[in-house]
């Protein structure tokens, strides 16, 4: 059991720092990759195949501008694809949005916030606890200690604002 996170350009590493980081927590293996849809077609759709065989359950795409590698990669393989659109310098992430939410019909891609990367792991270990009894025990104390955070922060703010 592995999720595979693929990049367009290692200038994206940084934004997928959150992912990587966020699917560790819950000691789930982590491939990441440099793999581009446009120059390195022929590498990205190999390893679009050949993931399942190797254990990853999900990938997750992180691509800006035309940002075709989440459908390449949705195209070649029957596995789920998250993509993750990267903000670039001239239209904030929204051209990378809009890319990877039109998708044509039979080619889903799962598309989260620009720049989100904890979220497209988050949804990743969501995927994954369907079938794996230890990561979904996993993330219900994660959403458990959300909820605590949540009401602590609560309470703390009541307080401060207390009449009297």
């Amino acid at each position: 059991m592995s999720v595979a996170i693929l990049m367009g350009s290692s200038s994206d590493a940084s934004i997928l720092e959150d992912a990587v980081t966020a699917l560790r927590a819950f000691d789930i293996p982590v491939e990441v990759r440099v793999l581009s849809a446009h120059r390195t077609p022929d590498v990205t759709v190999a390893f679009a195949r050949g993931a399942a065989a190797r254990g990853v359950q999900v990938l997750i795409c992180a691509a800006g501008g035309a940002a075709h590698l989440a459908g390449v990669v949705a195209a070649v393989t029957p596995l789920p694809v998250i993509g993750l659109p990267v903000a670039l310098a001239n239209l904030g992430g929204l051209d990378s949005l809009l890319s990877m939410v039109q998708m044509p019909k039979g080619i889903p891609v799962a598309t989260v916030a620009v720049n989100g990367a904890r979220n497209a792991a988050l949804l990743a270990v969501r995927i994954i606890a369907l079938s794996d009894e230890r990561i979904a025990a996993a993330l219900e104390r994660y959403i458990a200690d959300m909820a605590e955070q949540v009401k602590d922060m609560d309470a703390e703010v009541v307080a401060r604002f207390s009449v009297g």
